[in-house]
This record gives C-alpha cells, structure tokens and sequence, in this order.
C-alpha cells in the first residue's frame, strides 16, 4: 500500500509538471506570423515615403489595409501567460505583458487607431505617408518601450 501513495504522488507531480509546462509554439509562431506582416507592409509604406519604391497608390493602399486586418486580430489567445522570454526561447516579450495586460492592449489599441488613419492616407499620395508612419511608428515604439526585450 506504501508504494501504491507513492507511486500515485509521484505521478500526481508529474501530470502537474506536464500540465504547467505548456507548448506555447503555435501561439508564439502566429504572434510573430503577424508582426512579419506588419513589417512587409509598414516596409512597403515606409520605402514609398522615402522615394527608396516607387508611389503606387494602388500599392500604398493594399498595404494599409494588410496593416489594419493585422491591426483587428484579437490578441488574447496569442499572449498566454507562460510565453515571455523568460519561459520560452525566441520570443522577446517581457513579463511585464502579463502585469497589465490591459495596458498591452491599450497600446494594441492605439496600434490599430494608427493603422486606420495610414488606411485613409495612403492612397491620397506619397506626401500623406511620412506623417502616417510617424504616427504608426509612435504606436509600435510605445509597445515596445515597455513589452520588448532588447535583441541579445
């Protein structure tokens, strides 16, 4: 009876260890998925601002729109708890989220109002884009100054 408990509390922590330690990959790939979205087509904006691409209306507004459909993702299920850099390898978000997540959000938030402007700007000329991604760029660093660890 003895190695009966002792064999049932031994696997008892071992389903415990195994339900705490949760494979966070598909949630860690999309949320990066989404950010190497935004940064094709924030890059796309931001050569047409510099003159680096040729102004192409038609190109500069599929752009935007590629910006605010990443913008509206619902972003709770991509951020659970226990994928910070401190838990898993090759992500660089910081515990902090965690802390305040409605803050994070906030500043999603604040991501997507950015996003909708660039949206009503970016086929009204090659002008309207650098204020734009000022402003985009002002929403992205505002998330990052808090929520992003340093490249190591």
């Amino acid at each position: 009876m003895n190695r009966f408990v002792t064999g049932l509390a031994a696997l008892s922590v071992c389903v415990a260890g195994a339900a705490h330690a949760q494979d966070h990959s598909a949630q860690l790939k999309a949320r990066q998925g989404q950010f190497r979205i935004l940064a094709i087509n924030l890059g796309t904006l931001g050569g047409m601002a510099q003159g680096k691409i040729d102004y192409d209306a038609e190109a500069a507004q599929m752009a935007a729109d590629s910006v605010v459909a990443v913008s509206m993702i619902h972003q709770g299920p991509l951020w659970p708890e226990g994928s910070s850099e401190m838990d898993i390898d090759g992500t660089r978000a910081k515990a902090e989220i965690w802390d305040d997540f409605d803050d994070f959000s906030s500043k999603w938030s604040g991501l997507g109002e950015a996003a909708l402007n660039m949206q009503a700007a970016a086929g009204t000329g090659q002008e309207a884009l650098g204020p734009a991604l000022g402003q985009l760029g002002g929403a992205c660093k505002a998330c990052h100054d808090t929520y992003r660890a340093p490249e190591s």
